[in-house]
């Protein structure tokens, strides 16, 4: 499985959001610049966003863009999902009964349980929990 630019470009958006949420709505250009990501690309990954409730937005002068809920309240596997789709490694570990090899299938068990890590594991990180690892690393970073 490999994660898109979409997918690790909309995380990026998001923990940028959730890190200056103190400062209200925050332009997409201001996000673009600090990410070093193309405003045109955030432009496609915010429609995404917005259909699932993730963002508020606001137009005009003071306009842009922050997060609907608190940053623990956001998974990295939701935020996956909404841009990438499923998780799952193959269709049959998410979807077993559509596949007419699964009640004899050796491999299925391999690929659910790949599946079951996966999504445990992604939907066990907050945007609050990178937040917090984050800080903590740049504190524990210093030079004498």
């Amino acid at each position: 499985m490999k994660i898109s630019t979409k997918g690790r470009y909309a995380l990026r958006m998001l923990l940028d959001l959730a890190a200056h949420q103190s400062e209200g709505y925050i332009a997409l250009k201001d996000i673009a610049d600090r990410q070093k990501i193309s405003k045109k690309y955030l432009e496609q990954i915010v429609p995404i966003l917005n259909k699932s409730d993730v963002l508020k937005a606001n137009r005009g002068y003071q306009g842009g863009y922050m997060l609907a809920k608190d940053p623990s309240q956001y998974t990295v596997g939701e935020i996956l999902r909404l841009t990438e789709g499923s998780l799952a490694p193959v269709f049959c570990a998410e979807c077993p009964g559509d596949c007419k090899r699964s009640p004899d299938c050796p491999t299925l068990p391999v690929w659910q349980g790949l599946y079951r890590a996966i999504s445990e594991y992604l939907d066990g990180i907050t945007l609050q929990d990178i937040l917090d690892d984050s800080q903590k690393r740049s504190a524990d970073n210093y030079v004498i």
